[in-house]
């Protein structure tokens, strides 16, 4: 099953997974018109500075056991039994902000969405665009990154090649340091 996987070392911090994003969970779809929209759309993935000041997308991983599903008090947290996606149901939020603490990854906000009930702040995050999928589309995010730093994969393909990435990496190190690579005796 493929899923939208993460590579920080990648992230530019240009932020266009955020545009993407928030265009894509309007009312309209449209970047053009989605700015005039109320509530204003918002992203559900968010780059954020890094360690050493880079940029860094953070989205929802949707954890497998889900900490936020299980701090939710009225159940409105629920795993898609069909993609694994980790859904909120907004109907059912309460705004009690238990599922934003026990996020690891601090990817839950709370505000008013397009689709959830007028007025009420509710508990938002990253759905995997679902709805993007149905049509045959990968997630907004995923699509309008184009440093690689989010990729839409398997991801075994994406563990796969972080392994070889890594093992190349260590080789071509220890041959740089190495005496006899360089040719000393």
């Amino acid at each position: 099953m493929k899923k939208v996987v993460v590579h920080p070392e990648r992230c530019l911090g240009c932020m266009q997974c955020m545009i993407a994003c928030a265009t894509a969970h309007s009312k309209t779809e449209n970047l053009f018109t989605a700015v005039c929209e109320k509530p204003l759309p918002k992203p559900r993935v968010h780059v954020g500075a890094g360690f050493y000041g880079q940029g860094f997308p953070n989205r929802c991983r949707h954890c497998d056991p889900a900490p936020c599903m299980f701090a939710c008090l009225p159940g409105a947290i629920f795993r898609d039994k069909e993609s694994g996606t980790v859904i909120i149901n907004q109907d059912r939020c309460i705004n009690c902000a238990s599922c934003a603490m026990a996020c690891p990854f601090g990817v839950i906000r709370y505000y008013e969405d397009t689709f959830a009930p007028p007025g009420k702040a509710v508990a938002v995050k990253c759905d995997n665009c679902l709805k993007r999928q149905a049509k045959g589309l990968i997630p907004a995010c995923a699509e309008a990154c184009k440093s690689g730093a989010l990729t839409f994969e398997e991801l075994s393909d994406a563990m796969k090649r972080k392994s070889e990435e890594t093992a190349r990496s260590v080789s071509a190190e220890a041959d740089r340091r190495h005496p006899l690579c360089r040719g000393e005796r």
